[in-house]
Order: structure tokens, then C-alpha cells, then sequence
């Protein structure tokens, strides 16, 4: 059975009557109100395709970890590389299991589709159709619902969703109708700022009818903050924590390997610290930030140099 012949949850189009708008025109995949995670802090990791959410991610679940909490991360990609530094491989996804029993849940073990990572973080991969077919949103409500079936949410501090670049999609902003915080990761430069934009606006559009906020920024990659430090400013975004351009970082994702098993050094010290930081302050809950997005033309004016 291919993905494509699975029904799909209830969709809204536009100009439907509907008290459920998260958008003027939108088109959403409605999940089932009852698949909520339940106790766990739930957080959905944003940003420019290639940005570095799932290092990100990862390395955020790994502080978590070390703070004794029970971690669970979702890869929502069709990639499905979110959680290979965590577990030393790229795992089968949410689909690729439900295709192995020809779409009978109930047929599934919790041991096929979830996996044991560094220190015990807990690693899923829900996956995504094939190209030009389906609808990720379907695929993180599938997921959600097994993992909810299997009772493993109930034993869990911590989720991280881990979402693919461009929130075009209502399908791929699903994970915002799970999650209390989303984190936005870019780089100081026009294009991820742009990408950033984007993202607030969609985020902005799934508050108006769920409990997720924005959390804060990331900056990745980036020596300096100045340009998203005046895009935060103008918009009422903060910063959340901040991880350079080093090499150690590139390298632990070609070791697959979390930057806490790296070979210590004072630089790679103080990016480990950075997530411990990090992680502290999400669990003690961040401040919601009610941020306006600027409109496309207007960010050409703001960044770059005088």
C-alpha cells in the first residue's frame, strides 16, 4: 500500500466556515484534538533549510539529558537525519514501519519505530511522503498517535520536535499545534533572517488557536548577532542563546556524534555550557514573545550595512 491510498485527517479550505482559522486563506491539517502530549514541555525547532536545527536539536536533547530529564526527539523531515548523531544511524521512519504492516498500527512494537540514543535520549523519526505526494501533517499526527498509543509520552520531561526548513506548508507547521514553545535558529545574515520572518508569521498564525509561543532565537553559525539583534528589536524578539562558526561542530556531525562526546577543548567547553544554558531556561520556562513579523519589502530596508 503506497502512502498516497492512506486517508488523510479532515482539511480546511479557504472559505470554509470553520471557528478553527490559523490564517487568512489557509489550508490546515486538522490532527485530532485528543492526540495531546500530555505533561511533557514540548518544543519545535525552526529554521532556513541547512540552518542547523537538527544539530540544534540534538545537542539541545543531549543538555537535556544531562540534566536527568527524560528526552524525546521527533525528526519531522523526509530526510530523516534529525537524530543520527544521537544514535550512530540513520533510522527507519514513522511511514517506513506503518508500510511493513500494510498501514495496521496495532501491529507495530514500541521498539520499531522508537530508538535509544546518547544517554538515553529516546529518537523517532516520523519521515514524510514521497515527493509531490501526501502531507506531512498527516505524518506527525500518525506519529503522535502511535506514541501516545504505546503510553510513551506518559514517561517523558522533554519533547523536541525537530521540523524541515519551509513552513510553507500547514502540513510541516503541525508540530506548532503540539508544542508550548517554538525556537527559531538562524545565522546572521539576510537570507536566514528572511527565512525567520516567515516563520514568525506562521507561528503567530497557529497562537491564534493553539498554546504554542515563540521562545526566542538561536543564533548558529554566526560570529556576530548584529543583524538579528536589530530584526529582534524591531519585531520584539529575543535572543536565547548563541553558537559560532566552529570547526568542532562541523566535525561531531561527520563523527555522528553529539558535541558532548567530542574531545574536550576550552571553545568546545564553552558551547557545551551554552546548551546546558539553554536547556536550563527553557525548563524553567521561557517568556512568551508576542513578535509582529515585518513585511517582505521592509527587511531589505532594515538589514545590511549603512
Amino acid at each position: 500500500m503506497s502512502v498516497t491510498t492512506v486517508p488523510f485527517p479532515n482539511i480546511k479550505r479557504p472559505g470554509s466556515r470553520s471557528i478553527r482559522e490559523d490564517g487568512e486563506g489557509s489550508l490546515q491539517v486538522q490532527l485530532d484534538p485528543h492526540l495531546k502530549i500530555g505533561n511533557a514541555k514540548v518544543f519545535a525547532i525552526y529554521g532556513k533549510g541547512g540552518i542547523g536545527k537538527s544539530t540544534t536539536s540534538s545537542n539541545l536533547s543531549a543538555a537535556f539529558s544531562h540534566m536527568g530529564k527524560r528526552v524525546l526527539q521527533i525528526g519531522c523531515d523526509p530526510k530523516h537525519d534529525s537524530t543520527f548523531t544521537l544514535t550512530k544511524k540513520m533510522l527507519p521512519t514513522v511511514i517506513d514501519v506503518l508500510e511493513t504492516v500494510d498501514f495496521h498500527a496495532e501491529e507495530l512494537r514500541i521498539e520499531d519505530f522508537v530508538f535509544p540514543g546518547y544517554n538515553g535520549v529516546m529518537c523517532v523519526e516520523a519521515g514524510g511522503p514521497p515527493a509531490g505526494t501526501g502531507c506531512g501533517g498527516y505524518v506527525v499526527g500518525q506519529t503522535v498517535k502511535l506514541l501516545k498509543e504505546h503510553h510513551l509520552l506518559e514517561d517523558t520531561d522533554v519533547v523536541i520536535f525537530d521540523v524541515l526548513g519551509d513552513v510553507v506548508c500547514g502540513g510541516f507547521a503541525a508540530p506548532l499545534q503540539h508544542a508550548d514553545r517554538a525556537l527559531i535558529v538562524t545565522a546572521n545574515d539576510f537570507d536566514s533572517i528572511f527565512a525567520m520572518n516567515r516563520i514568525v508569521q506562521a507561528i503567530g498564525a497557529k497562537a491564534k488557536n493553539y498554546n504554542v509561543r515563540l521562545g526566542g532565537v538561536i543564533a548558529n553559525r554566526s560570529a556576530a548577532t548584529d543583524q538579528i539583534d536589530k530584526y529582534n528589536d524591531r519585531i520584539g524578539l529575543k535572543l536565547a542563546a548563541h553558537f559560532p562558526d566552529l570547526d568542532v561542530i562541523r566535525r561531531s556531525r561527520l563523527k555522528k556524534a553529539t558535541l558532548f562526546e567530542m574531545e574536550t577543548s576550552p571553545e568546545l567547553e564553552a558551547v557545551q555550557k551554552e546548551y546546558m544554558r539553554l536547556a536550563a531556561a527553557l525548563w524553567l520556562g521561557s517568556e512568551p514573545l508576542s513578535a509582529v513579523p515585518m513585511k517582505d519589502r521592509d527587511i531589505f530596508d532594515l538589514l545590511g550595512f549603512d
